[in-house]
């Protein structure tokens, strides 16, 4: 291969991230003939800072992207991606569960003529609530990239560079790397790779997190929450309409009324809760649109441990 560049977010990471650069030495050389390692610096509270600049002295083929604050996991690939500037991107994470040996077994993968290939975990190292939460997200994901691999994404990935241009102008609020990327192609792929215990450190991902981070790629990525709401307004809507038939025949035919307040507010407590449910459907689009309007950079950079430059924004 001619040309690699890897992207690791790094947040909280200042113990792994030293044993990673070591391995991603001894194995880039025989990969690639030029190859460089964006580490980008999300506003790590630890000394993960100092250990990318340190680490930008130590290696020429690295480069360090420090984040004004912390944007979040998908905003900082994005920065270290928009970096990149070779012609195939590895992304992966800064833990070490994500062997950096197995590398090659993507960039084959991706030879076969395919322009993403995911290297999912053979066996889940989480616990129950986190890979529970994990599952939502794949299902969501499923729904807003519209692609069968969508249930084996992960965060270690291999893509050609070229499928970045669709959203090299991107500027929306949220971010999810895996459906921007879906903009591009449709050429996925994904294999199994080990996925070892967490030895240092611990995850930053909890059931929350990846719960919210759900949330926001349904809703920032697809319209299925507004077709369940109109759905489930035309079904009690239909269900209204027989209710009316049923009061009216067993009026003509019987000539008793149905029981009054009991049925009456069950009636209404369930029409109430529909309304507020599809309400709360639209307010959540609406809040998106209201953030894309104020134009919120999806990240902005303090400054770059390579160029020494000063601090820019995504939306510059």
């Amino acid at each position: 291969m001619e040309s690699l560049s890897v992207v690791i977010p790094v947040y909280n990471a200042e113990g792994s991230l030293p044993f990673l650069l070591e391995r991603l030495r001894d194995l880039l050389p025989t990969v690639a003939r030029h190859f460089e390692v964006i580490l980008v610096n999300d506003a790590s509270s630890d000394g993960s800072g100092a250990v990318v600049d340190q680490l930008a002295q130590e290696y020429g083929w690295v480069c360090g992207i420090h984040l004004m604050r912390n944007f979040g996991q998908h905003n900082a690939l994005l920065s270290g991606i928009r970096e990149a500037k070779f012609e195939i991107v590895v992304t992966m994470d800064d833990d070490l569960q994500n062997p950096p040996e197995e590398i090659p077994l993507l960039l084959a993968k991706l030879a076969e003529g395919f322009d993403v290939v995911y290297g999912y975990p053979e066996k889940e190292s989480h616990g129950l609530l986190r890979n529970l939460a994990s599952r939502i997200t794949k299902l969501t994901l499923q729904t807003a990239m519209g692609v069968d691999v969508a249930s084996r994404v992960s965060s270690f990935r291999a893509f050609r560079s070229q499928v970045r241009t669709v959203f090299s102008d991107y500027r929306g609020a949220f971010v999810s790397i895996d459906v921007l990327l879906s903009w591009g192609t449709t050429r996925f792929a994904s294999i199994p790779v080990q996925n070892p215990p967490r030895t240092i450190g611990t995850s930053n991902y909890t059931f929350k997190k990846l719960t919210v981070h759900a949330i926001n790629m349904v809703t920032g990525f697809s319209v299925m929450p507004l077709q369940v709401a109109s759905l489930l307004g035309f079904f009690f809507a239909l269900f209204g309409f027989f209710l009316l038939i049923y009061v009216l025949a067993r009026y003509i035919i019987t000539g008793d009324t149905v029981a009054g307040f009991p049925f009456l507010a069950s009636a209404l407590s369930i029409f109430s809760g529909v309304q507020l449910f599809s309400l709360g459907v639209i307010g959540e689009y609406l809040a998106r649109m209201h953030f894309r309007l104020l134009d919120r950079p999806v990240y902005a950079i303090r400054y770059t441990s390579r160029q020494n430059s000063y601090a820019r924004s995504s939306s510059q």
